[in-house]
């Protein structure tokens, strides 16, 4: 049997509290087990261990009371430090965008998502990949190109395997998938992504897709 995902939510807004509710609710094997409209109190309730059962994934919204979303975010993943960050917004801000992401955010969705592309993202990150809203995708491979110096040629950084790796993950594909398309074990894939990341110096796959394309690395076709 499946194993349940365990979610937070962390909303200030009562009624999409309750559209996010009733669309996990309905999920199997998804399971809402706490909900708080202020980062400060969800974190005083891990830090008390108030809930009894630790999130997998934490639904994170930007535009708070108190603290804000980015500012909470490393904390989340000090004190949970296996839980993954889905940011669930309004905002498209461009700086709201690559801050999460070089904040270590598994995903970023904007609140006009579609149900299922909330549990497809979910689900994703718990199987290794990345969420993007395709409007914020679309935004990475539009409009990021020439931030950062190009880098000549993609060998003089990534291997042959690395940069097909690489290309998969921009692609949405999570890692169980890559091994799959690859016909390699899961192990291996794990260490590649593990190098790439290091190479890149990013710490998860939105931020080292974002910056392989702003860099070169991958072209906007």
């Amino acid at each position: 049997m499946q194993q349940n995902i365990h979610l937070m939510l962390v909303e200030d807004n009562r009624d999409y509290r309750s559209v996010i509710e009733h669309a996990l609710e309905i999920e199997p094997n998804f399971e809402l087990v706490s909900q708080f409209s202020t980062a400060e109190i969800a974190l005083r309730s891990i830090e008390q261990e108030a809930s009894h059962v630790v999130p997998d994934v934490i639904l994170l919204d930007l535009r708070l009371p108190g603290m804000d979303g980015l500012e909470a975010l490393p904390w989340f993943r000090k004190a949970l430090p296996n839980v993954k960050v889905i940011i669930l917004t309004q905002s498209n801000a461009e700086a709201d965008v690559l801050e999460a992401i070089h904040l270590g955010a598994s995903g970023y969705l904007l609140k006009s998502s579609r149900a299922n592309q909330l549990i497809d993202g979910i689900r994703g990150v718990i199987a290794g990949g990345a969420t993007l809203d395709p409007s914020i995708a679309r935004f990475i491979l539009n409009t990021l190109q020439a931030k950062l110096p190009i880098i000549d040629s993609a060998n003089e950084l990534l291997s042959v395997r690395e940069l097909e790796i690489l290309t998969l993950l921009a692609e949405g594909l999570a890692k169980k998938e890559i091994c799959i398309r690859l016909k390699i074990s899961y192990s291996t894939v794990d260490t590649h992504v593990s190098h790439i990341y290091e190479k890149l110096q990013t710490p998860n796959a939105p931020a080292a897709v974002a910056k392989a394309y702003r860099t070169g690395i991958l072209g906007a076709d």
